[in-house]
């Protein structure tokens, strides 16, 4: 499954669905994929997801795992968030809505 986040202040982005609800569930949302945040909670939602992220970074081990399949580096979650923090961080300061949807 992808997932598409979207909003009018950003350009759409899509997520691998699995990181995609995690990164939702660390912003403080169920998870649940189609979905939304209204503009007047994006602001908290972003920084649910920026402390968790700045957790995450500290428990993660500093070695650099490599993907066994393809034998290059691993990329982390907060590499992978970023397109996400973007989008917010633009949704926040133009006060719009932030939408999500599975995509086929």
């Amino acid at each position: 499954m992808l997932v598409t986040f979207s909003c009018s202040a950003y350009a759409s982005i899509t997520m691998f669905g699995d990181i995609a609800v995690r990164l939702l569930k660390m912003m403080g949302r169920s998870g649940t994929v189609p979905g939304a945040i209204l503009a007047e909670d994006v602001p908290a939602a972003l920084n649910h997801l920026m402390v968790e992220l700045q957790r995450q970074q500290k428990l993660s081990e500093p070695v650099e795992k490599k993907d066994e399949e393809e034998g290059e580096p691993a990329v982390s979650l907060s590499h992978r968030a970023l397109p996400l923090v973007e989008l917010l961080e633009a949704a926040a300061r133009e006060k719009c809505n932030v939408m999500w949807d599975k995509n086929s």
